[in-house]
């Protein structure tokens, strides 16, 4: 099963959240604040991440912001009802999703699963594509595989969290086809997960960012005002 990395300062939620992971079947890595996840987690990232947002001596965007700098590790905010907290920064940075406080343990579970799906490659994969895996996608001098959960442009690397991956599959999948943003949310997130337009023209806005952190150039995504997007093969 999936290793999961829980940073909260709250002794109570580290304890009975961690007892409900490892009863699921999860191997558990616990931190009590941000700076001491990071020395770990930046060499050694686990395959999904439960972050407090305010935490001692580093909070959680913080965090999230120094990781990913070098890995794609999912991660999931937790976030009090009273924090000002900025759905829109959290996701620019790479959230992958996040709970509010107080939360059931079959919630978070339920969202766990989902983006740990997300993570993870289809076992059915494509119809037709052997032993289950999912076929690359060549789009000029786009290439992804889902199966590596590895993208690059002209060659070049170009890391994308597991939310972004989805999108841009989505849109290359059928280049020229407009995408409204309701199509994309059902291709990057799970049914019991509700995210508003602004999220993906967030996912979007970072996309591009990384793409033209390798080519300035970068103009695949397309933006049809008032309808949705679309991948512009070159």
């Amino acid at each position: 099963m999936a290793t999961i990395a829980l940073v909260d300062d709250d002794e109570n939620i580290i304890t009975s959240v961690s007892i409900f992971l490892e009863g699921e079947g999860y191997t558990v890595r616990t931190f009590n604040d941000g700076a001491s996840a990071l020395e770990e987690l930046a060499d050694d990232p686990a395959d999904l991440g439960v972050f407090d947002i305010k935490m001692p001596r580093m909070d959680g965007l913080e965090l999230l912001r120094r990781l990913r700098q070098s890995s794609n590790m999912p991660v999931i905010f937790l976030t009090s009802k009273d924090d000002e907290f900025d759905e829109a920064l959290g996701l620019n940075l790479g959230a992958d999703d996040y709970i509010t406080k107080p939360f059931s343990q079959r919630l978070l579970g339920e969202r766990v699963k989902a983006v740990l799906r997300r993570a993870r490659p289809d076992p059915a994969g494509e119809p037709g594509a052997p032993n289950g895996d999912s076929k690359p996608i060549m789009r000029g001098r786009l290439s992804l595989d889902p199966n590596r959960h590895s993208c690059s442009w002209e060659g070049e690397p170009v890391r994308l969290t597991v939310t972004e991956f989805l999108i841009l599959q989505s849109l290359a999948q059928r280049p020229g086809y407009v995408k409204s943003r309701d199509a994309l949310m059902d291709a990057a997130y799970d049914d019991q997960i509700y995210v508003d337009d602004r999220t993906i023209d967030s996912h979007i806005k970072r996309i591009r960012k990384k793409f033209r952190e390798v080519d300035k150039e970068f103009d695949a995504i397309e933006t049809l005002y008032g309808v949705g997007y679309r991948y512009k093969e070159s």
